[in-house]
């Protein structure tokens, strides 16, 4: 029992000492405001951050998808980085009246502590000038939510305790959303929806550039359910890799509401099954594979309908 005991002990102090060491990683992204580190951290310095702490993501692999600021930047000052990918394989003979290339929005990691989202957001955006996803024009946001990502312990909400994703201006938000907080959720601060829609510079950003890139379809990748869900008036895919079909409902302000019940823009929502542990590179890419092939079926050369707001 003594040895049991000494055993759980030196367990507790090996488990304190990583986080310690973990939080040693970090010590400015979850400062109490935008920080002047952050904003003169290049993006070298951002990957090494990043490859610290998303599951097998290399600080070469970040680096190579060269990503850069958007302009916005979180609560806590962390920069929203993207990639834009123009497609390559368009025909030179197809002329000015060819269809434009199919437009996606990719985004992971809304929630901060789903790390899976970002990590294999990480991982497509290798294959993203080859096969036939280089015929489309991608925007891939690897991590929304960079304050809850980098808490010295991961988050769900961002820095100031908002669920980004129901954050959206979803009809009637100021009496759904907080109602649905309150009675639904029993007040969980994780699910918190914010004061106001749009209310956060991460969320107001996405609202943004919906408006601007003008989307076709959007992908937004979660954790742990194991399933896909979908919004928007296109047919839903029915199986990606081993995620079937499963719908979890309709939440005011959540992305899904927003943008594919009330914009009728289609979005994918992929939910891995673990937030922590990735899945085989093989399932990985058959995620990736089997998305792009709902894509060309289901979406390709067909205009963005127009919004209802």
């Amino acid at each position: 029992m003594r040895i049991l005991t000494a055993t759980r002990l030196a367990l507790r102090h090996l488990a304190r000492v990583a986080v310690t060491l973990l939080a040693l990683h970090v010590p400015a992204l979850h400062a109490k405001g935008p920080s002047a580190v952050l904003a003169k951290m290049d993006a070298a310095q951002w990957c090494q951050q990043l490859s610290n702490r998303l599951p097998g993501l290399s600080n070469a692999a970040c680096r190579d998808t060269a990503l850069a600021p958007t302009g916005a930047r979180s609560r806590n000052g962390f920069p929203i980085l993207m990639r834009r990918y123009a497609p390559l394989s368009r025909s030179r003979e197809a002329g000015a009246g060819a269809p434009a290339p199919i437009r996606i929005l990719l985004l992971g990691g809304i929630h901060g502590d789903e790390l899976t989202a970002s990590a294999i957001v990480f991982q497509w955006m290798q294959q993203m000038q080859s096969g036939s996803a280089q015929n489309f024009q991608w925007e891939v946001v690897p991590v929304l939510n960079p304050d809850g990502l980098m808490a010295a312990r991961p988050n769900r909400v961002n820095a100031r305790g908002v669920d980004l994703n129901r954050n959206f201006p979803t009809p009637n938000w100021s009496v759904e959303a907080p109602r649905y907080w309150v009675k639904e959720t029993g007040s969980d601060p994780r699910r918190f929806p914010g004061k106001a829609p749009l209310s956060e510079p991460e969320s107001r950003w996405v609202n943004d550039e919906l408006a601007r890139f003008k989307p076709h379809v959007i992908i937004s990748v979660h954790a742990p359910f194991g399933l896909l869900d979908f919004d928007g008036p296109a047919p839903a895919p029915k199986r990606f890799g081993r995620l079937t079909l499963n719908p979890v409902g309709v939440y005011p302000g959540s992305l899904g509401n927003y943008s594919g019940k009330f914009k009728n823009v289609p979005v994918i929502t992929i939910e891995l099954p673990n937030a922590m542990a990735m899945p085989t590179d093989a399932e990985a890419k058959k995620i990736w594979t089997d998305m792009l092939d709902w894509i060309n079926r289901n979406v390709a050369n067909k205009p963005v309908v127009a919004s209802n707001g």
